[in-house]
């Protein structure tokens, strides 16, 4: 079978990663002071710090309607034997919910519900673009990226907590008292709905070091072909703690360093890490 694979634009995946698979996005919409930009093409992560930086408004993402969804679908259906769709999480956007709508149009068009975001989203893409030059039917390739999507375990470790005051997922006094503490919090993708898991403590690379070994060290429950490590800007002393520390508790076979995108950049903010890998 010949078939496409599509994916909305929080996945987070590499440029290059996009151009192998022939994955094409469905981009969602950025609002940055009451203007509206296209995630990826006419906005940019830098673009959404400097606009915060210089006193702006956090900005938003806007999920794509029924009617961009069908547009897309309709490119492809007549094209391709068949498509297939991963969508961010159910649990973040209303992405999924107006895909599903779009797709009952389209009797060769399936639309997965990745339970999750940036390239944890990103590992499910990926499957989908193997298991499309394995599988016999559609339905086959739905039913095991569902059963995949669950065992992608997504986190990140934040350096600041501006974004989340400002986007009204955390109190001003819970963030003053972790600043004062120096607190860094870990937010893990659980049951598709981002939760706290863990707060480390002392300077940002000692505690990203600590994240990436707490993630990794002596698990059994870890596939270890593929790991991503994806981020918001960070210094180059953070960065070599984690590669360091990934090369001593990893042991992945492919390790695929990646730039989180406008979505986790516009709640969490500049200095955020995440390694992002499959269980088994």
């Amino acid at each position: 079978m010949n078939i496409k694979i599509t994916a909305d634009s929080t996945c987070d995946l590499s440029p290059q990663q996009l151009q192998e698979h022939n994955i094409t996005l469905a981009r969602l919409t950025v609002v940055k002071g009451g203007a509206s930009f296209v995630d990826g093409e006419t906005i940019t992560p830098a673009d959404i710090f400097a606009h915060v930086a210089a006193g702006g408004d956090l900005c938003s993402t806007t999920a794509l309607n029924i009617d961009e969804y069908r547009s897309l679908f309709s490119r492809y259906a007549g094209e391709y034997d068949g498509v297939i769709h991963i969508n961010i999480g159910a649990g973040f956007s209303s992405c999924y919910q107006n895909a599903c709508i779009a797709s009952e149009e389209f009797p060769n068009v399936r639309v997965i519900d990745s339970r999750n975001l940036s390239t944890g989203q990103g590992h499910v893409v990926l499957e989908a673009c193997r298991l499309a030059k394995t599988c016999g039917s559609l339905d086959e390739i739905a039913q095991r990226l569902r059963e995949f999507a669950p065992r992608v375990e997504a986190s990140f470790l934040l350096d600041r907590l501006d974004y989340m005051v400002k986007g009204g997922r955390c109190s001003s006094v819970l963030a003053l008292g972790a600043n004062l503490l120096n607190l860094k919090p870990c937010i893990e993708v659980r049951d598709g709905k981002m939760v706290v898991v863990r707060k480390y403590r002392g300077s940002y690379a000692k505690c990203l070091a600590a994240y990436v070994k707490d993630r990794l060290d002596g698990r059994e429950d870890i596939v270890r072909d593929e790991l991503f490590l994806t981020y918001t800007p960070i210094s180059d002393e953070c960065l070599g703690a984690v590669k360091s520390a990934i090369d001593r508790y990893g042991h992945f076979r492919t390790l695929y360093e990646t730039h989180a995108g406008c979505t986790v950049s516009c709640h969490c903010g500049p200095g955020t890490l995440g390694v992002l890998f499959v269980r088994k």
